[in-house]
């Protein structure tokens, strides 16, 4: 009798529930990783069909370092899918049961399965500039719920720090990191689109590069790009001298969030000089992306942890009092 009974899956405690959330962040960042090394490597073309790696042929990739790289991320994104879909299961079995949880890491297995079909589109269409782009940027836009994740998992519905009218400046202005670093990332997607790493070099394909300013316009993205990050820098810079001048006003984790953020600025600044002088080396480009993707999960974290501002209902008696 007890064979014929339907296998349950285990319940998944708060604790085990975390690890699952950050397995799943991880994965998420790491994919980043291996596609853009596919991409400085030039084996972007490697398997030039999706998703076999040739059309009427070998599912897998047989001849050529440059297939086995694209394909090598090819199956990456069958081990993320797992990572992804971990802490979605893990929302169902955890206990105490969370919606927000389950709502939330929902949207990290269907962020996979959009960036395999986005994936195939881009190798249909050879690499075009635009959907390499978008690529990256719902990469970003995954993490933004990969974080999001991670943080509502080691904290109880509604736990954030209650900011009150002293610190609406410095809320507003944490809060502000996001939509500048995603300006940020979006530039220097534009700038790679029109450099040299096309993602086609390693297998002798040409892909269209942006020229929208002719022969200008890589060095127009470079500077547009190098422009808003130093935007982003001394923001990110005077919340940290502020914090620190004034640690009543954050709490450990904001302090510790905008000290990596600035941290990792200052090294993504002097590899972009680094890249930039030596002419884009695909070495220096890869970890030019790396640090980028670090520094996205720093400014998420940032803004995680900065809190909510008091409910204007909730601070008017306050002031009627003290009047």
């Amino acid at each position: 009798m007890a064979a014929d009974r339907p296998m349950r899956l285990p319940t998944v405690s708060p604790r085990r529930y975390r690890q699952f959330a950050w397995v799943g962040l991880v994965f998420l960042t790491l994919i980043i990783l291996t596609g853009a090394a596919v991409r400085v490597t030039g084996s972007g073309l490697g398997c030039p069909d999706w998703p076999r790696c040739y059309e009427n042929g070998p599912v897998f990739a047989q001849t050529g370092a440059h297939s086995y790289i694209e394909f090598a991320n090819r199956l990456m994104t069958a081990v993320v899918g797992f990572a992804a879909l971990l802490p979605f299961v893990g929302a169902l079995r955890r206990r105490p049961y969370r919606r927000d949880l389950a709502r939330l890491s929902a949207l990290l297995p269907a962020g996979v399965v959009a960036q395999a079909l986005l994936g195939g589109l881009t190798v249909k269409l050879d690499l075009a500039p635009v959907t390499v782009m978008a690529h990256y940027l719902l990469s970003a836009a995954i993490l933004v719920a990969a974080v999001g994740l991670v943080w509502r998992a080691h904290h109880a519905p509604g736990e954030r720090p209650r900011r009150g009218d002293g610190e609406r400046r410095l809320t507003w202005a944490m809060r502000a990191l996001a939509p500048l670093g995603l300006v940020t990332i979006f530039a220097g997607t534009l700038a790679t689109a029109a450099g040299p790493h096309a993602g086609g070099e390693g297998t002798g394909d040409e892909v269209a590069r942006l020229t929208f300013l002719g022969s200008g316009t890589l060095d127009w993205t470079i500077n547009q790009h190098g422009r808003i990050a130093t935007v982003l820098g001394v923001l990110a810079a005077g919340l940290w001298f502020y914090l620190r001048r004034r640690p009543q006003a954050g709490d450990r984790q904001q302090r510790h969030a905008i000290t990596t953020l600035c941290a990792l600025l200052l090294a993504q600044g002097a590899v972009g000089f680094v890249q930039y002088r030596l002419e884009l080396p695909p070495s220096v480009v890869w970890v030019h992306v790396a640090l980028a993707s670090l520094t996205w999960l720093a400014v998420l974290w940032a803004v995680a942890a900065t809190g909510r501002l008091e409910p204007a209902e909730t601070r008017a008696p306050a002031r009627v009092a003290a009047g």
